[in-house]
């Protein structure tokens, strides 16, 4: 119908992205970001009394997506030359920026892993309530989304742009959560430079329990003891202790050999000891406790499963257009702050393609 007679699109204010009302689309939007299109198809058919097919449903969705996604590069690209998205009135006390990854399958395997599956990547910013470093804990407030296929460098562009309209620039502390993967390092000192950067204490724990199961086996009482010890050590404070008795027990084991997996205790040791020695500078966790600040990422945790509840599952395979625009689209339902309810009041019903 678009084809076709595009001035009665104009006449009728029906939107560019397909020749439905614009609530109408509104309606599809939302179901098509929150189950799959099969799923989202036999809805609005039981509401509507119509006969869509998933296929259908997928084509205007991804339509709206793409649409956000041309949006999106546009206000990075005004950022980008020094015109950032306009921050909120009140400038926040206290910012929190979560970075992490999920992952999506894809129609066709990497030509180097041979796997379907690829990361998303996925960034919180929320504002928070600081506690009182003793009784009252800090408490999350407004929390919105960034979800993209993007790489790394891109990825740190788009997170930088949300924290800015999340008042980045105004804001009096801000904090960059993550689980030390080696991704997010360069975002950090490029996009955030002027943050505290945390590493997450329930990633840093488990890290510690891993070394405990690598050593004395997955359930004993040694196991129980060495891991409630080191966890002990790090959250007052004495991350470098830990680090050493690390360091010891993996020089004990001898350097890693070639035919040692993953979870062989001296790649397990050794791994680990490395990868708190990297992190140490951000695991002042009792400074950060007295301070009033969150320890934990658990906003972009609970992101990346709301968005794997959506693009991640055995029966879900993906090219990176049509993912992209969905993960575009489903940010835009998860945040917190309006915007979704803003775009479809504010958005011209008919748009130019």
């Amino acid at each position: 119908m678009g084809a076709l007679f595009p001035p009665q699109l104009r006449d009728w204010q029906l939107p560019a992205e397909a020749a439905l009302t614009p609530q109408a689309l509104r309606r599809v939007s939302r179901e098509a970001a929150t189950q799959t299109f099969d799923a989202a198809a036999e809805a609005l058919n039981e509401d509507w009394g119509v006969s869509l097919d998933g296929k259908q449903i997928q084509r205007w969705a991804e339509a709206v997506g793409r649409r956000l996604v041309q949006d999106r590069q546009l206000e990075l690209r005004e950022a980008l030359c020094g015109r950032p998205p306009k921050p909120p009135a009140n400038a926040p006390a206290l910012l929190v920026i979560g970075l992490d990854g999920g992952r999506v399958q894809m129609r066709e395997k990497d030509a180097e892993t041979g796997s379907r599956w690829r990361e998303d990547k996925v960034a919180t910013v929320t504002t928070y309530l600081a506690g009182d470093g003793a009784e009252v804990k800090p408490k999350p407030l407004v929390t919105t989304h960034v979800g993209t296929m993007e790489k790394a460098e891109m990825f740190g562009r788009l997170a930088r742009v949300e924290a800015q309209r999340r008042g980045l620039d105004q804001a009096g502390q801000v904090l960059v959560m993550g689980d030390g993967g080696n991704w997010i390092d360069p975002i950090v000192e490029r996009e955030f430079s002027g943050a505290v950067r945390i590493l997450d204490y329930a990633h840093a724990s488990e890290h510690a329990h891993d070394c405990a199961r690598a050593l004395h086996g997955p359930e004993s009482a040694a196991t129980a003891r060495m891991g409630d010890r080191l966890e002990g050590w790090m959250y007052e404070g004495q991350a470098e202790r830990m680090i050493a008795e690390l360091e010891t027990e993996a020089k004990r084991l001898g350097p890693p050999q070639e035919s040692d997996g993953p979870e062989h205790p001296r790649r397990m040791l050794a791994a680990n000891a490395a990868y708190f020695r990297k992190n140490l500078a951000h695991m002042n966790y009792p400074e950060y406790r007295r301070k009033g600040w969150p320890i934990g990422s658990g906003n972009v945790e609970a992101g990346i499963k709301q968005f794997n509840k959506r693009v991640k599952g055995t029966e879900q395979f993906w090219q990176i257009p049509g993912v992209e625009a969905i993960l575009t689209l489903r940010s835009l339902r998860l945040s917190q702050d309006q915007r979704w309810q803003r775009y479809w009041l504010s958005r011209p019903a008919y748009r130019p393609a």
